[in-house]
């Protein structure tokens, strides 16, 4: 583990129907990031598929947790699975934990 490294997550109720609802009930996001940079190092959800959990994890590591909007815009333009909007929710919860961590609430 790296100096500046922190360990973030957020929940969100998953859509029924879905396999990932009937296997966790919610998604689970875990990331690590840098906490003076803000940068995504690594990323996992609870997602049925190992591409989708791979999927997600390309589209946020890399990212700063700082520019959300550009985060969710991604999202918006290349994420088209049933748990976009819990993914997206549980993204947002890490940024305000991230927030909290940093002194900005």
């Amino acid at each position: 583990m790296k100096k500046n490294e922190i360990f973030l997550t957020g929940y969100a109720k998953l859509p029924e129907g879905i396999t990932a609802r009937e296997l966790y009930g919610v998604v689970a996001l875990g990331m690590t990031v840098n906490r003076e940079t803000s940068e995504i190092l690594d990323a996992e959800p609870t997602l049925s598929t190992y591409l989708a959990r791979t999927f997600v994890k390309e589209l946020l590591v890399g990212e700063k947790l700082n520019n959300i909007e550009h985060i969710e815009n991604k999202f918006r333009h290349h994420y088209f699975g049933s748990a976009k909007k819990a993914i997206l929710t549980a993204i947002k919860i890490c940024y305000k934990n991230y927030k909290k961590i940093r002194g900005d609430l």
